[in-house]
């Protein structure tokens, strides 16, 4: 018996196999996907075993992780509706589904938790949230799932009412960077580089400057405010994006994704 099975192994799912795959043996974990080609490239790769039915993976696992669409759970919940143990645990990754959603979709099973992680952890930079109800879990099962958790990525544990906010802010995040990435390095080609050296300019910047809010523990603000000299060059360029709209382009586009992952729109 496998200690973690997947149902799904898209971008999310194959992340966090991967991710996994630093802490577990191919051996302690098992998934299943609906192509038998994604399958199949993915357990040659990884030596992890496949199985054809989504019911022959929960039967078979502690912790079985959710990782399809959301579009797909009732189908998925369908079929599992009846099969989970009380020994057994879910991992639900879908946004905007709740907890209460996924236990009835499973016939009252009630030992679920829910996450949002994003794909990061394919390189062992992911961030986390996650919620639980304690009292249906053992403190050893905690651990193990923050474990299982910690092995792709940082970890914040909230409030249900709060994971859409996850999803607005580091869920669907690493899209508004890459974008901004995108962007940066398109002003270096304009003024000369080529697409390549910025996009790397461009990205270690970008990671350099997480790291020194994360490690420093300074305000984003004070850091911003020590790169700007008075009168200089980029005091010069924060007046222009914040006249173009740039803080205004990203609370309206957080808050998109927040009506969308909530069901509001």
């Amino acid at each position: 018996m496998a200690r973690i099975g997947f149902i799904g192994m898209g971008n999310m799912g194959y992340a966090i196999l991967k991710g996994l795959l630093n802490s577990y043996g191919p051996e302690d974990l098992l998934f299943t996907d609906k192509s038998k080609e994604r399958c199949e490239m993915v357990g040659k790769e990884t030596g992890v075993r496949f199985m054809e039915g989504n019911a022959d993976v929960a039967k078979n696992v502690k912790f079985l992780i959710l990782a399809v669409k959301p579009i797909v759970y009732p189908a998925v919940l369908k079929d599992l509706n009846g099969v989970m143990q009380e020994d057994q645990i879910v991992i639900s990754i879908a946004p905007g589904i709740a907890v209460s959603t996924v236990s009835e979709g499973l016939g009252g099973f009630r030992r679920i938790i829910r996450i949002m992680p994003n794909t990061p952890a394919l390189v062992g930079a992911g961030m986390t949230g996650y919620t639980l109800e304690e009292k249906l879990f053992t403190q050893e099962e905690i651990g193990e799932a923050r474990g299982i958790l910690k092995s792709f990525s940082e970890i914040v544990q909230v409030e249900e009412r709060l994971m859409d906010t996850v999803t607005t802010v580091s869920g669907s995040g690493p899209a508004y960077v890459y974008m901004f990435i995108n962007a940066l390095a398109d002003a270096g080609v304009r003024y000369g580089l080529t697409k390549k050296d910025a996009i790397r300019m461009a990205a270690q910047t970008v990671y350099g400057s997480a790291k020194m809010v994360l490690e420093t523990g300074e305000h984003p603000e004070v850091l911003r405010d020590n790169v700007c000299s008075p009168g200089g060059t980029t005091i010069a360029a924060v007046a222009a994006m914040e006249e173009a709209g740039f803080r205004n382009a990203i609370l309206k586009g957080c808050e998109a994704c927040y009506l969308k992952s909530s069901g509001k729109i």
